[in-house]
């Protein structure tokens, strides 16, 4: 990384190798994993036979071992461990899938989610934070957004192919399609670790352990909204194929799909109109979108009816996630990036968790409609929380305290 005072006055690129490297790792990562996490309900359900509760601990477990295995990834993180924690994790990512294959109980499932959960985790804070360390200060915002776009593009197309896989050749070609996509990233990790160094620290920064405590309290807002933020996630992923037979649509799997337009349009524009205008200019009206989303959602009765739920929800999430995730990184210095990596991803495991158990459980005694239309009361929640922030006069801007001499 070049010195603070020659990146100011040097032309700030964004788009260099390992900056695309990165971002595609990171799409391939996320893609496996939401081949699987929003398939293996329906299969858990319909081939093992597995109750309601069941089914929401296939997903509730594999995000509540995600988050364990951060709180010491990210420690590894600042002693320079980036190369052990992608390569270890891939080969624990690969040997659960692999598991997965050969399993008859669901005991043996729930165990393996927790594995797969372990290996997600230790993967998945190392690449935002080398993101975060290539990308110029000035232009974390921009840079993020178009990062994170491989996150929310996985979220909607690895659905959309795991439901088709998982429909038409089986199980098998699933878990197949998603160790390929896993795979893909040896390669692109030896060229990573060849080019990048094993961490960054800007001059004049405090050592972590210095500033631990106080970058917890001002990541504690941004970690809260994002857990607001994924618990409706919890419920389209644990659900959202269930809700499709209980509805007889065919073809859910398309609310992915159109999910992935809305995010296309909107992400490379957040992460401008982050840089300009902060967080408050997403975050509101993302939380309207997102409600508005599951309200449509909840009614569809046909494929033609998922394309404006999906439309709005996209515009919601994929604007308000990368904005999260910007605001967390702004606000700690370039050593606790992976701290805040793991916070951000935490908080959004943590939401996915607590998501699927609540919903599952009205779910149980309702109907999946109903259930969505229950889980309006997450972003209502998010947007009446921060409305009270900022009516209290408390600072909701990111402090950039990478920029402080």
């Amino acid at each position: 990384m070049k010195p603070l005072e020659t990146l100011k006055q040097s032309p700030e690129r964004l788009w260099t190798s390992s900056f695309v490297t990165l971002t595609l790792c990171n799409l391939l990562l996320f893609t496996a994993l939401q081949m699987t996490l929003s398939t293996l309900p329906a299969y858990v359900e319909d081939t093992l036979h597995g109750t309601s509760v069941q089914v929401s601990l296939v997903t509730s477990l594999f995000a509540l071992s995600a988050i364990v295995a951060r709180l010491f990834s990210a420690r590894a993180m600042e002693k320079g461990g980036r190369n052990l924690l992608i390569f270890l994790g891939l080969a624990i990512l690969l040997t659960a899938l692999a598991g997965y294959y050969f399993t008859g109980s669901i005991l043996v499932m729930l165990l393996l989610r927790v594995l797969f959960g372990i290996g997600f985790g230790m993967t998945s804070t190392a690449f935002p934070t080398m993101a975060s360390d290539v990308i110029p200060v000035r232009r974390m915002g921009e840079g993020m957004g178009y990062f994170g776009l491989s996150t929310s593009l996985a979220m909607s197309i690895g659905p959309l192919i795991g439901l088709s896989l998982l429909q038409g050749p089986g199980f098998g070609s699933l878990l197949l399609g998603a160790a390929a996509a896993l795979a893909l990233i040896l390669p692109l990790g030896f060229r990573l670790a060849r080019s990048l160094p094993a961490g960054h620290q800007e001059p004049h920064e405090a050592p972590a352990s210095a500033s631990g405590s106080g970058a917890s309290r001002r990541l504690l807002l941004p970690c809260l909204l994002n857990f607001l933020l994924s618990i409706s996630y919890g419920g389209l992923l644990g659900f959202l194929a269930l809700y499709g037979a209980e509805r007889q649509l065919p073809h859910i799997a398309y609310f992915f799909l159109f999910n992935v337009v809305a995010i296309v349009i909107v992400r490379p524009l957040s992460g401008r109109i982050y840089d300009r205008f902060g967080p408050a200019a997403l975050l509101i009206p993302g939380s309207l979108f997102i409600s508005a989303g599951l309200l449509l959602l909840s009614y569809a009765s046909s494929t033609a009816a998922l394309f404006p739920a999906a439309l709005c929800y996209g515009i919601g999430f994929g604007s308000m996630q990368p904005a999260l995730q910007t605001w967390m990184i702004q606000s700690v210095g370039p050593r606790q990036r992976g701290f805040a990596n793991g916070m951000f991803f935490n908080s959004l495991d943590l939401g996915v968790a607590v998501g699927s158990m609540l919903l599952g459980v009205i779910a149980l005694y309702t109907s999946y409609a109903v259930m969505y239309r229950y889980s309006i009361l997450a972003p209502a929640l998010l947007l009446a929380v921060y409305l009270a922030i900022l009516i209290s006069g408390r600072s909701t801007k990111p402090g950039i305290t990478h920029l402080s001499s």
